[in-house]
């Protein structure tokens, strides 16, 4: 048994979608990415197919751990028993001996078995091992918008907002340190499913954008909460968010969730007001190759 390694969309769904569904609040993250590639293609996130991978007990039993990556994006992790940690790297280091995986620039996901991956790749390889960022799940315990609003009301964003919506997003993860999972092809997505809304003033002028995903396992995120420079401390963000976050309930969730950056207390101390709780803490990680050693005379 132990990690199980490869290509194959529909393998890795019938072997770890159970296990991923019975904890879709922990796994929101990997099930929101499992449902685009069924829905979209195992290229919407790149050309580069998607790998995947399932861990069992050596004895046999359910699976336990999954592990999933869309380049050129790190591989995600679940949460993992110690041996199932322990064990990846190694499992991922011969799926790159054997050209089925390309060398991973990091990882990310649960903390403690993204760490247990860090570690493990550190000892095999001698790179170095540095936090992108450490970000933490919550949950919606009950919605209390903060009152009054700001000017203004949300509207869902639409085909002739793509032009508005490609460029918030890119200004989105250069503010994050990130890239766009999917570029282009994700904000077509988003606006095709009724994936984003804008918080507009009296004049009509967007001022702040949230997103949801599409529902999986019941359970909705919302995500790339932006507000552009000029228009901070004003309450838009605040007012998006709720408004999404009230939109997903009114459309069935059982559950409503966000990550948040834990550098950023701004927004961490504003999710809480809106009736955001904590649930599990997550890290995304950066391999740094170690410098070749300058050759000598």
């Amino acid at each position: 048994m132990g990690w199980t390694l490869d290509h194959d969309l529909d393998r890795f769904t019938a072997a770890a979608g159970a296990h991923l569904r019975s904890r879709a609040v922990e796994n929101s993250v990997l099930l929101t990415v499992l449902d685009t590639l069924q829905r979209r293609g195992t290229d919407a996130y790149g050309a580069e197919p998607p790998l995947f991978g399932h861990w069992r007990p050596d004895g046999g039993g359910e699976v336990a751990a999954a592990v999933l990556q869309t380049p050129p994006h790190p591989p995600l992790v679940s949460a993992a028993p110690p041996d199932a940690a322990a064990a990846l790297p190694g499992a991922w280091a011969a799926a790159v001996a054997a050209g089925r995986a390309g060398t991973p620039a990091g990882v990310r996901g649960e903390a403690a078995a993204a760490r247990a991956f860090g570690d493990g790749w550190r000892a095999r390889t001698g790179d170095t091992v540095a936090v992108r960022r450490n970000t933490r799940f919550h949950r919606l315990a009950g919605l209390t918008p903060r009152e009054p609003a700001p000017p203004g009301a949300a509207r869902v964003a639409g085909p002739a907002d793509r032009d508005l919506l490609w460029r918030w997003h890119q200004e989105f993860a250069v503010s994050v340190g990130g890239i766009l999972p999917g570029g282009q092809k994700a904000v077509d997505d988003a606006i095709a499913h009724g994936g984003r809304t804008l918080w507009e003033r009296p004049d009509g002028r967007p001022v702040a954008m949230a997103g949801s995903t599409v529902p999986a396992a019941g359970a909705v995120r919302v995500v790339a909460v932006y507000t552009p420079q000029a228009h901070r401390g004003r309450g838009y963000a605040g007012a998006v968010v709720a408004a999404v976050s009230r939109a997903a309930l009114d459309a069935g969730a059982s559950e409503v969730l966000l990550v948040t950056d834990l550098a950023n207390p701004v927004s961490n101390g504003l999710y809480e007001k809106l009736g955001y709780r904590p649930v599990r803490d997550a890290v995304e990680l950066d391999f740094l190759p170690r410098e070749p050693e300058a050759a000598t005379a």
